[in-house]
């Protein structure tokens, strides 16, 4: 398994379990493997729901936003990989 780093969690929502995260570098599509990792934070998950601007999209881009729903607790400057 090889990772890419694509963003960084900018804020987590703990009554929602959503991580907003900023895509820095290459995509993020539903349905990826990602892998949040962190100071107390470590895990992997597939992407199941995601969204820019309260709008569910399937393919986020650098620039972006997204809130996606997470299962586990993230926490604001996580490092968010694709997992290939």
């Amino acid at each position: 398994m090889t990772e890419k780093m694509i963003g960084s969690v900018t804020h987590y929502y703990n009554h929602l379990h959503v991580a907003t995260v900023r895509i820095t570098d290459g995509e993020l599509h539903l349905g990826d493997m990602i892998h949040i990792e962190g100071h107390t934070s470590d895990f992997i998950q597939k992407i199941a729901s995601m969204e820019l601007e309260h709008k569910s999209v399937d393919v986020a881009k650098p620039g972006d936003i997204v809130g996606i729903a997470t299962n586990e607790h993230a926490r604001e400057n996580d490092r968010v990989y694709v997992v290939h």
